[in-house]
């Protein structure tokens, strides 16, 4: 990555893709510290450096355990040290700037670098008045941050007229031209790779650098000097997935300091680009050299220097969520604003906190989500700070008069001139009222709404229907389930199982070009979207016609905007479109005569057409293979994914981007995946023509006209198929867009968030410039030729064709698609592993089915690979032991619900004999299953488990690793001590960074009972988005799993895309001891079919970036690395070691072994053996047995054994990363000769002792010791409490780096006497603010107690005992400056996945309060946006304000929210998932007596004003719920022991619909 300077090679050949997205990603924690009345002191850099120090554990260190990843400030220019030095000569400060900067390491190219500064200056009117060596004590760095050290220097700069913004704009343009100047010296001289701009500026500079925070300080001498004075401090501590040392790439930037990602990264620096050209600027704003952060600073300081404010700017360039926002309600103006700027600028979306600062206004915004803590506090000697973490600036809470948060899309700003401070409303209405944005709106922008598909519904369907479908490449498949689905339902098809065809390259049937693409999707360093409950934030909406120029903003010429509300359009819209703006059309056929090496002509000439059609004035450009009366069999085309991203490229080079819009008119589009294709390569919007006559023609079918008939289908119109069509397609597209974190179709469109599996180099470079291409692939003439297929399929020789032709992608026909998973397969594997004489018979039918196997078509990338051994083959006796191969082995999380009982314990069993380790997955584990059997019979039955057979005594079904998934369902304290490993899943293979649900039907009585919730009712795993959105947020959760169970090691399951390298890197800087890389052809549950199909990577491509990264970074022996995604064979299990895996996960194929048939019906609960259902009568048919499994990891054993035999090697460990022992296979493709799989040569070479240094294995987790729990444990009185269950009260100090206080001594007390036993008590005290995850999983017995107050995570996991939360007024002789009920005193996510107990806090709580909360019972004085997102049990009372989305996918438990203050609604803030009401009389009982206990653990002032006026307060309470729990008394108001017909919430539920 090059940050203005330092450049790094990405991972894979032979297209690397833009490196920001794929090779660096970062996260941190940022504040800053100002003085309201201006005054200029050197405390105010004291207490910043204080602040970022205590923000050490959000950053991350390199390789060498002391280089830091970052850390900087950002203060004004400190000119009463410069005029004291004599640095400006007696010139005014007023006419005088400065430049920190980076230059070369070699003297003479740092002069050579400078005299460019010094030329440039004197072009510009200004006086060099000299340089200035900045004062550094090296003696602090690390060792790698020491290597990259550039040289730093100042120069000081006066111009003799100008001052002020004049000044400061003459100063951006000295630098602009010199870093024109450095961009046209030699691209390999030091002078262009390693000069960089820190600053330039007369009233800001920056001190950053790649050091720890306690260093800064100890470093860069000026800042610790007592002359260095500021009236404001901007701090950053920067956390980096990539521990390459890069001084750039530390912060504040010039203008920023940012917290977090930029996800449409590449369409924004398309855009940028587009401007830049038309601009001919000589030094580009953007670039994908750069980092996210260093090209939003770019475009943020351009928009600043055209004359608006920070403030502006940021409004413009990262828009909050203003839509449907009931703050708004009383100021339209603001949407307004927002609705003018959403026509002219795509957002730069992401999940961003942004401090910025120009020297006149100081402020920070945060993104539309609000997925980054932001804490300020304001006291009465006008001392403001703003914060990652509350605690980090010493104050003392009688002087602050103000505490509070950023909610989501909030801005607070200070000018440095006025002293004003100003919060979010006074911000956006001080902007909205700058121009009439909505008079101007309302009289020239044109708005196309959803119209009637009278044109589709009208006419005949055309005779050659099919033939068209099949000249397009359709299938039967594709009409009859996605078509079928959508048209029907509104849903895209489900299916299960997980991806098992071939990759589209190397099959042998003919692919659409989407179906080489793989969607992105965000894990660890970034947060996916649930679209479905956090719909508030997202968008469909795109603007047509040419872009207006953000520089000529505000005026009303740029009013005249047309906007579509759906990316999809039916012929009406189309037709409005083109009467609302000059349209042209392109064609995209051309004469098939040509052959196929004419495509690449073709593409030449559609682009050029194109160029001259937007010339001549088209601000719409339609790109169309529509043709009167159809496609001919004198016709191709060129497809449409590669016709739009072809000229959405060339039109960027030739500068006419902007002047156009691109509308898609094709046959060929008929999935979501392909409008997020064609969206995400250049395209505004697209009419999929034919989907429309599919979807009439499949309606008008006779079969589906006698299914409506039967009631087998929704009798709807025809006229509701085409509306769910798209819907459908909504929805999908959405998704899609979530799954990376992107809000706004905007911000998708050509951000190309995709990764090409086998597409060549001159594909790519045409028309998906920037997009990864690892493995090289086809070239034009290949696609040409699938085109071709379809052709000959469709007007070949005979009659033209009748019915579609079924390809089998997606069900298993015989003769069809191959089908790794099929149930021939699955017979020979049961065949083997059931055989009596295991080692004998048994293993003889194994190696049939490895024949099988080895003989089946090529399907993924291993296929293509092949062993080759540098020595002789051994003996197999001189070959380490199966035993100690299977220890190396392990199961996929499968949940319990997701599999019966019945084959979720055997499995378990099964693998703990072979000496493997199972999973969890994420249902929880009953706890009768930790103890190892002791009354099973001859006849292998035991009455503790009389639902399993073939059992022994000693057998065990604990699962060895433990899943805590971001549904939390069943993590309770002895949970998580019961296990050996715990695994966090961010990603699963079948629909990465998507959430799941499982199906109410599947929650049977005892499996609510394991997972704390409702019998019959739907349970939702959200996107895993709340405490493990970034890579801070990841680590404080691993810290989380550490502190409680400090034995039990912690892994990472990620799933395999270009980049992984760099969050694989982040992970093991993060503290985790295993990383498992699935691959995007794993999955067993339930999943949408496109992203089966569409999302993640090849793990051969994933395991061997993760290895490459972590041995390059010096991480590699920090964790193991796990593998899994369809593995079936021994042989699967050495190349996945070859490529760098230390242990191995079988996840279908374990099914399989217990007697999975390969269905596929999984997600209907209707699995005809039991394996996958939790129907009672189908459950009777498992026929399953431990030994099943174990012979499995027998034979796979016994045959990785043999391999290792023939190779030359005694041991697993021996082969681990040796990619030098493979080749690529010599093995004929159907579709191209180009695959290169070279990047199995790009790997470390291992062979040497040295080079293998990483090994052996950790033995000892990354537990971090002598914490403040150690401390607390290290007491008599406390271990006594805990022993003995004695009564112990214990006060102690806390500060913000204590960090899941109290984890450990809920461990301690779990290990001894579980959830539940425990019977005594403690009562700890903790003074001062506490860190994250305060109370984690706290169980019954402890009373947590803190006065102050407390970070993000509070509670989290809890199961049980009290947490209370107060301000230190409670204590004598202390007194507070603010209103409790009025501030915040608990950060975000609190109460995450909370099992039991009662928590309570004297104020108000951010984000996402109880989340997945399950059965806590909850009050606090006010809470931010998704109070109670997902909730399945408990009850919440919130005596305040609230945000919007209030119960979004809530299914059980309720809450009581006061309605009090003018203005405010609650109505309006509600999600539609629950119901509200006024409280009834019994709900009132409740209601008061939760109020009471508040008041008795905080001496709450607001609980007891509403207790003393209760009532009038009470008629203000609304009590919300879903429908799960309209039979409980307190929403019913009938008592519990009068007659109800309401007995279950299955008949509760059905009766409220």
């Amino acid at each position: 990555v090059r940050g203005g300077g330092i450049s790094m090679l990405g991972f894979g050949t032979p297209e690397p893709g833009p490196m920001p997205l794929v090779a660096e990603r970062d996260a941190c924690g940022v504040g800053f510290i100002a003085d309201v009345t201006g005054s200029r002191q050197h405390d105010t850099i004291v207490r910043a450096l204080h602040a970022l120090s205590c923000m050490e554990h959000r950053g991350g260190c390199g390789g060498d355990g002391v280089s830091g990843d970052g850390a900087g400030v950002m203060t004004a220019v400190p000119w009463e040290l410069y005029e004291a030095e004599g640095q400006l000569i007696g010139k005014p400060t007023a006419s005088c700037g400065v430049a920190m900067v980076f230059l070369p390491q070699a003297e003479d190219e740092a002069l050579a670098a400078q005299a460019l500064l010094e030329e440039q200056a004197t072009k510009q009117g200004f006086e060099l008045l000299g340089w200035r060596d900045v004062p550094q004590n090296k003696l602090v760095l690390g060792e790698l941050a020491l290597a990259a050290l550039p040289t730093i220097r100042q120069a000081f700069v006066y111009h003799p007229t100008h001052t002020g913004d004049l000044l400061e704009s003459a100063l951006y343009q000295l630098r602009r031209s010199v870093q024109a100047d450095l961009l046209e010296a030699d691209p390999e001289s030091g002078i262009r790779k390693e000069t960089y701009f820190a600053s330039f500026s007369s009233r800001t500079i920056v001190h950053k650098g790649m050091v720890q925070s306690a260093v800064l300080g100890p470093f860069y001498n000026d800042l610790t000097n007592p002359l260095f004075a500021t009236n404001f401090a901007i701090y950053h501590r920067r956390f980096s997935t990539n521990t390459n040392p890069k001084w750039p790439l530390a912060q504040p930037m010039r203008y920023l300091a940012h917290n977090g990602e930029i996800n449409t990264l590449i369409g924004n620096v398309n855009w940028q680009r587009a401007y830049d050209i038309q601009r001919n600027r000589r030094d580009p704003l953007c670039s994908l050299d750069r980092s996210d952060s260093s090209n939003l600073d770019a475009v943020f300081e351009n928009v600043i220097r055209d004359g608006k404010t920070p403030a502006h700017s940021l409004s413009m360039l990262v828009p909050e969520a203003y839509r449907n926002q009931p703050a708004y309600d009383n100021y339209p103006e603001i949407v307004d604003m927002y609705e003018y700027y959403a026509g002219l600028q795509e957002p730069w979306d992401g999940p961003a906190l942004l401090i910025f600062c120009d020297g006149k206004q100081l402020g920070a915004t945060l993104d539309r989500n609000g997925l980054r803590p932001a804490r300020f506090l304001k006291t009465k000697q006008g001392l403001l700070g703003f914060m990652s973490e509350t605690g980090v600036i010493k104050v003392d809470d009688e002087e602050v008069e103000m505490k509070g948060r950023l909610g989501p899309g909030n801005m607070i700003t200070l000018d440095f001139e006025t002293g004003e401070f100003k919060q979010n409303i006074d911000v956006k209405l001080g902007l909205a009222r700058q121009a009439p944005y909505g008079e101007w709106l309302r009289k020239h922008r044109s708005v196309i709404k959803p119209m009637p598909f009278t044109e589709e519904s009208n006419g005949e369907v055309p005779a050659n229907v099919v033939q068209q479908l099949t000249a397009f490449g359709w299938s039967l498949e594709d009409v009859a389930m996605q078509v079928g689905d959508m048209s029907a339902q509104g849903k895209e098809t489900l299916f299960s199982l997980g991806e098992d065809t071939a990759l589209a390259v190397l099959s042998n049937q003919p692919h659409v070009l989407y179906d080489y693409f793989k969607q992105r999707f965000a894990q660890v360093t970034n947060p996916p979207i649930d679209p479905l409950r956090e719909g508030i934030v997202m968008g469909l909406d795109m603007s047509l016609g040419k872009r207006g120029d953000l520089r000529q903003a505000p005026s009303e010429m740029l009013a005249d905007q047309l906007r579509v509300m759906s990316p999809i359009l039916n012929s009406a819209e189309l037709a409005e479109v083109q009467r609302k703006k000059p349209t042209a059309v392109v064609s995209t056929l051309y004469p098939i005569s040509k052959g196929p090496t004419f495509l690449a002509e073709a593409l030449k000439a559609l682009c050029k057409q194109a160029a001259e059609k937007v010339q001549q004035g088209a601000q719409i450009l339609i790109i169309s293979d529509m043709k009167e009366g159809g496609m001919s069999n004198e016709d191709a085309f060129i497809p449409p994914l590669l016709a739009v991203g072809a000229i959405h490229q060339y039109m960027i080079s030739a500068g006419l981007r902007l002047d156009t819009s691109l509308v898609v008119q094709t046959a060929q589009a008929w999935s979501t995946h392909h409008i997020a294709c064609l969206v995400g390569f250049g395209a505004n919007a697209v009419q999929p023509y034919i989907l429309f006559t599919a979807v009439r023609d499949l309606y008008e079918s006779d079969k589906q006209v006698k299914m409506r008939k039967a009631g087998q289908v929704p009798d709807i119109s025809l006229e509701r198929s085409f509306e769910n069509t798209r819907k459908a397609l909504e929805a999908g597209v959405l998704k899609i867009m979530s799954k990376i974190g992107i809000s706004l179709l905007s911000s998708y469109q050509g951000a190309q968030i995709f990764e090409a599996i086998g597409l060549g180099k001159e594909i790519i470079d045409a028309a998906f410039s920037g997009t990864p291409s690892r493995i090289g692939g086809l070239t034009f003439c290949d696609v040409a030729e699938e085109v071709a297929e379809w052709h000959l399929a469709a007007f070949g020789e005979g009659e033209a064709p009748m019915r579609l032709r079924n390809y089998g992608f997606v069900k298993y026909y015989q003769k069809l698609e191959h089908h790794q998973w099929n149930p021939p397969m699955s017979r020979l594997l049961h065949k083997a592993l059931r055989s009596h004489d295991a080692a004998g018979e048994g293993y003889d039918f194994y190696k049939t089915y490895q024949q099988n196997i080895e003989s089946t078509p090529v399907s993924v990338i291993r296929d293509m690979l092949e062993c080759v051994s540098d020595r002789k083959p051994i003996d197999i006796d001189e070959v380490e032991s199966a035993e100690e191969i299977m220890k190396r082995f392990c199961t996929g999380g499968m949940s319990l619900g997701a599999l019966s009982r019945e084959a979720h314990e055997t499995l378990a069993m099964g693998v703990n004999r072979a000496g493997a380790r199972s999973n969890s997955g994420e249902g929880g584990e009953d706890e009768c299953r930790w103890t190892p059997i002791a009354d099973a019979d001859e006849n292998g039955r035991s009455p503790s488990f009389p639902h399993l057979k073939g059992l022994q005594n000693g057998d065990i079904a604990r699962s060895k690793v433990k899943q805590v998934a971001s549904g939390r369902f069943g993590v309770t304290p002895a949970y998580l001590m019961s296990a050996e490993q715990i695994e966090i899943k961010v990603a699963q293979g079948a629909k990465p960074g998507e959430g799941g649900q499982l199906p109410g039907a599947k929650v049977n009585s005892y499996i609510a009972s394991i997972r704390a919730c409702k019998e019959g009712v739907m349970l939702i795993s959200p996107p895993p988005h709340h405490d493990i959105y970034s890579i801070e947020d990841l680590a404080q959760l691993i810290y989380d799993l550490h502190q409680i169970n400090p034995k039990a090691k912690v892994s990472v399951k990620l799933v395999a895309q270009v980049g992984i390298g760099t969050v694989a890197s982040g992970v093991a800087k993060a503290d985790a001891d295993v990383i498992q890389i699935s691959g995007h052809d794993g999955g067993t549950g339930a999943s949408p079919l496109t992203s089966i199909k569409h999302a993640g990577g090849p793990w051969e491509l994933g395991l061997a970036e993760a290895h490459q990264a972590l041995i390059e970074n010096n991480l590699r022996d920090r964790v193991v690395l796990r593998v899994d995604g369809g593995l079936k064979t021994g042989y699967d299990v050495v190349l996945g070691a070859l490529l760098g895996a230390d242990e191995f996960g079988f996840g279908t194929i374990a099914m399989i072994s217990v007697g999975c048939v390969v269905a596929r019906i999984c997600h209907t609960n209707n699995c005809p053996v039991g394996v996958t259902t939790q129907k009672e009568k189908l459950r009777k048919k498992f026929d399953g047995a431990p030994n099943d499994v174990l012979n499995f990891f027998l034979y796979a054993a016994w045959e990785v054994r043999q391999v290792l035999a023939s190779l030359g090697y005694r041991s697993l460990s021996e082969v681990i990363g040796r990619s030098d022992l493979l080749k690529q296979r010599d093995r004929e493709l159907a579709k191209t000769s180009s695959l290169d799989l070279g990047y199995i040569h790009q790997m470390p070479q291992v062979k040497t002792k040295a080079a293998r240094a990483w090994q052996p294995e950790t033995a000892v987790p990354h537990s971090q010791m002598g914490t403040l729990d150690d401390e607390l444990l290290a007491r008599d009185d406390v271990m006594r409490a805990i022993e003995k269950h004695e009564h112990v009260t214990v006060e102690v100090p806390i500060c913000n780096i204590d960090r899941s206080a109290t984890a450990r001594i809920t461990g301690a007390v779990a290990q001894r006497h579980g959830n539940r036993g425990w019977r005594g008590s403690l009562h700890l005290i903790f003074t001062g603010c506490a860190g994250q995850s305060f109370g984690y999983a706290c169980l019954p017995g402890l009373d947590l107690e803190v006065r102050g107050d407390a970070n993000d995570y509070v509670g989290k996991s809890m199961h049980g005992g009290r947490i209370r939360i107060r301000p230190v007024s409670c204590i004598k002789e202390r007194s507070i400056g603010f209103k409790p009920a009025e501030s915040v005193i608990v950060g975000n996510t609190c109460l995450y996945g909370a099992t039991g107990g009662r928590f309570f806090a004297s104020g108000r709580a951010g984000e996402r309060f109880c989340v997945r909360n399950s059965n806590a019972e909850a009050v606090v004085e006010g809470a931010g946006d998704h109070c109670c997102e997902y909730m399945t049990g408990g009850v919440v009372v919130v005596l305040g304000p609230v945000g919007r989305n209030v119960g979004a996918g809530q299914t059980g438990g309720w809450g009581y929210f006061l309605e009090n203050g003018d203005g405010y609604k609650f109505e309006d803030r509600l999600n539609a998932d629950v119901k509200l009401q006024r409280v009834n009389s019994i709900g009132a009982l409740q209601l008061k007596e939760l109020i009471n206990a508040h008041l008795e653990a905080t001496g709450s002032e607001q609980a007891q004003h509403i207790l003393d006026n209760w009532d009038h307060f009470l008629p203000k309470f609304w009590h919300v719920y879903p429908l799960s729990e309209v039979g409980s008394p307190e929403v019913s108001g009938i008592e519990p022991n009068a007659e109800s017909p309401l007995d279950s919430p299955i008949e509760a539920l059905a009766a409220a619909k």
